[in-house]
C-alpha cells in the first residue's frame, strides 16, 4: 500500500469514526462556557482586537472598519467582516474584502514592522492578485469551495491557506446558497486537531503506526486542494454528529465547529 493509500484509508477511518467521546465532551464544555456568547448557533460574535493604525498604509480600507488613525485598541467581529465582505463583493472590490479578512486574521499580531501589514503590503502588490480573487469567488458560486482553494493556492506570494481559506469563508457567507456547502477556515491550529485524530485512526488501524501519515497529510500550512475537501466533509458530517447530541446545539453551524475545535482542547487518549 502506497502512503497515499494509507492516507486515503485514514481519512475513510476518521470519516467513520468523526469525533470521539473526549472531543464531544470538550467541545460540550466549550458550548456551555459560551452559550450565551453565542446564542444564535454561529460564530459571528467571535470579535479579535486590532489597532487600526498600525494598518495606516493599508489600501484599499473598508469604511466598516475603524478609521485607520485610530491608535488605540479595537474590536472587530466575524460578523462585522460578514458584512464588509459582502458588501465589497456587490462592489466586485475583492481587494477591499481580502484586507477586512486579513486584518480580522492577524488581529493585534498585526505590528507594523511584522507579519500582518509587511505581508499584506507584498500581497496587495503581487501582478496575480486580482485574477485570484476573480477566479475563486467565481468558482465558488459556480463550483465548490474545493476549486475555490485551487484558484488561490501557491498563486499569490504571501497568501497561504491560513489566510486565503478566511477570505473564501468570509466570501461564502455573502452567497448563503452556494450549491456544494460553506467553506471553513484552515489554519496551523485547526490542522493540529485533525492530524491528532488521524493519528488515533492511524494507531489504532495500524495503518499509520508511527504517525507519520498523519503529519504528512496534516501539515502546519500549504494543504492540498484535496486536503481542503477532506478537511471539509469530514468538519460538516462532525457538525452533524454533534448536533444530535445534548452536549451541542441542534441549530448550529459548521463553522461555530471550527471556531469551537480552534480553541477547546482534548486529550486523545480520553
Amino acid at each position: 500500500m502506497s502512503r497515499q493509500d494509507r492516507a486515503d484509508a485514514v481519512d475513510r477511518v476518521m470519516a467513520e469514526r468523526l469525533l470521539p467521546e473526549a472531543a464531544v465532551q470538550a467541545l460540550g464544555r466549550w458550548w456551555r462556557e459560551n452559550e450565551v456568547t453565542y446564542a444564535d448557533g454561529t460564530p459571528g460574535a467571535h470579535a479579535v482586537r486590532y489597532i487600526p493604525a498600525r494598518w495606516a498604509e493599508i489600501v484599499p480600507w473598508s469604511s466598516g472598519l475603524a478609521p485607520a488613525s485610530d491608535d488605540g485598541d479595537t474590536w472587530v467581529s466575524r460578523a462585522q467582516v460578514a458584512r464588509i465582505v459582502a458588501d465589497a463583493l456587490k462592489r466586485e472590490d475583492f481587494r477591499e474584502a481580502l484586507v477586512a479578512a486579513y486584518v480580522w486574521g492577524k488581529g493585534k499580531r498585526g505590528t507594523p514592522a511584522g507579519s500582518g501589514p509587511t505581508t499584506l503590503h507584498k500581497i496587495l502588490a503581487d501582478k496575480n492578485l486580482d485574477g485570484a480573487l476573480t477566479d475563486a469567488v467565481t468558482a465558488l458560486t459556480e463550483k465548490d469551495a474545493q476549486k475555490a482553494y485551487s484558484t488561490l493556492h501557491q498563486k499569490v506570494t504571501g497568501l497561504g491557506p491560513s489566510f486565503f481559506t478566511k477570505f473564501l469563508y468570509f466570501a461564502g457567507h455573502a452567497r448563503p446558497s452556494l450549491p456544494c456547502g460553506q467553506p471553513l477556515i484552515l489554519d496551523r491550529v485547526l490542522s493540529l486537531r485533525m492530524r491528532s485524530l488521524a493519528v488515533a485512526a492511524g494507531q489504532d488501524t495500524g495503518l499509520d503506526p508511527d504517525g507519520s501519515i498523519a503529519a504528512w497529510v496534516w501539515a502546519d500550512w500549504n494543504w492540498s486542494p484535496h486536503r481542503y475537501s477532506v478537511y471539509l466533509a469530514f468538519m460538516h458530517k462532525a457538525a452533524r454528529q454533534l448536533a444530535d447530541t445534548d452536549t451541542w446545539p441542534s441549530h448550529a453551524t459548521p463553522d461555530l465547529l471550527e471556531c469551537a475545535l480552534f480553541n477547546a482542547t482534548w486529550s486523545i487518549t480520553g
